[in-house]
């Protein structure tokens, strides 16, 4: 028989360790044990009382106070909404809507008294008298305004003011004209003056001094920043990435990776003492339930059944029954015994109205009429001649 490789051997000599389970590590099965032990001490009695107040809980709902809510709302309903619902449609809205009526009347009343005041006879002043009176005086005013100022001021403009105006005019544009051509030269002079004493020199000066220098003074500050970026980098960046790359990365993996695994495995086992602490609960209640029955309910079951129902059968057979048909046969004895009595009241009644106003008389019986029938049918006529049976056929031929 061929023997299996060793498991924690790999292909040469060196002894490999065994693999974990995906997931799952020594600080995992480190924490794992103590966390949910030191939680399943801890949840269990939580989870009792939490199970104690919920059945409690459902207890007082379900027979307090359900019960006590609904006779509060029918309380309520019956003191409160029906007289209020009672009292909003039969005395509420017919005040209301009378209210309202005699509001609206009393408005509609106020509205055409303060028309009658107040509208009417100012629109009546304002329409018949103001707006003709205003009409006339406008057009008066427009006619005085037109003969008195507007004529007068057209003469003025056409006979006075364009002829002064054209020959402003005239004259304005001959300065501008001379203005116009003293400034044209003026104007190249000094053009060329400042090209040639100004613009020249200041473009050769742009040209051959302060571009040289501030190509120079660039080239300067691009090397002092180049090696002041390379001092930096090389002195500050280099190390702080190598820290962090080395160090602080490494050391917050691994932390951040056992507060995960700390805090998964203490959430697992919070899930899992939770149920546990449930079935535990579940037991204990059961467990009280059944000690519970024991010692209350089985003894009351068994005396009921055991001496209760025996005694019950014994009185119900040996007593109850006995004097149930005593009483009945005592009840139908004393019933046979009032119905002879009524009877014979009743005979002795009619014997002294015999002795006091004789026997009745028999009542005559009334005449049956006869049967009506239906009426014979008379003859026809035949004009004082036999019938047609009686009369000989006539001769033949």
């Amino acid at each position: 028989m061929s023997k299996e490789p060793d498991r924690g051997r790999g292909d040469g000599s060196h002894p490999v360790p065994e693999r974990y389970e995906p997931g799952e590590g020594c600080l995992t099965r480190l924490v794992r044990l103590p966390v949910r032990i030191v939680v399943l001490v801890l949840v269990v009695p939580v989870r009792m009382v939490w199970d104690v107040l919920a059945v409690c809980g459902r207890a007082l709902h379900r027979g307090v106070l359900r019960p006590v809510g609904r006779g509060l709302a029918w309380l309520g309903h019956v003191l409160l909404v029906a007289p209020l619902t009672w009292v909003y449609r039969w005395i509420l809205t017919p005040v209301g809507h009378g209210i309202a009526w005699t509001v609206r009347a009393f408005g509609a009343a106020l509205a055409w008294l303060a028309k009658a005041l107040f509208y009417w006879p100012w629109a009546a002043l304002w329409r018949y008298v103001l707006v003709p009176v205003g009409v006339g005086i406008g057009v008066a005013v427009a006619w005085l305004v037109h003969h008195l100022i507007v004529r007068p001021a057209l003469w003025c403009h056409r006979r006075v003011l364009t002829p002064v105006g054209h020959a402003v005019r005239w004259l304005a544009d001959g300065f501008a004209r001379l203005v116009r051509a003293l400034g044209a030269g003026l104007g190249t002079g000094l053009a060329w003056l400042g090209r040639h004493l100004i613009v020249l020199p200041a473009r050769w000066f742009h040209r051959h001094v302060l571009t040289p220098v501030g190509h120079g003074i660039a080239w300067a500050a691009r090397g002092i920043a180049a090696a002041v970026a390379a001092l930096v980098r090389w002195t500050v960046v280099a190390p702080a990435v190598a820290v962090w790359r080395y160090v602080l990365a490494p050391v917050g993996r691994a932390v951040g990776t056992a507060v995960t695994v700390v805090v998964r495995e203490t959430g697992a086992a919070f899930a899992h003492c939770w149920r546990v602490a449930g079935y535990v609960s579940r037991a204990v209640g059961r467990f009280l339930g059944t000690l519970l029955r024991w010692i209350l309910v089985e003894p009351f079951r068994w005396t009921y059944r055991a001496v209760l129902t025996p005694v019950g059968h014994a009185v119900r057979d040996g007593l109850w029954r006995p004097v149930r048909r005593a009483a009945g046969e005592a009840g139908r004895s004393v019933r046979r015994a009032l119905t002879a009595a009524r009877q014979s009241a009743r005979q002795t009644r009619a014997e002294i109205r015999r002795a006091l106003f004789g026997a009745p008389g028999r009542p005559e019986r009334a005449a049956v009429p006869e049967p009506r029938r239906e009426p014979s049918v008379p003859e026809a006529r035949t004009l004082g001649k036999k019938p047609g049976r009686d009369v000989s056929p006539p001769p033949r031929g």
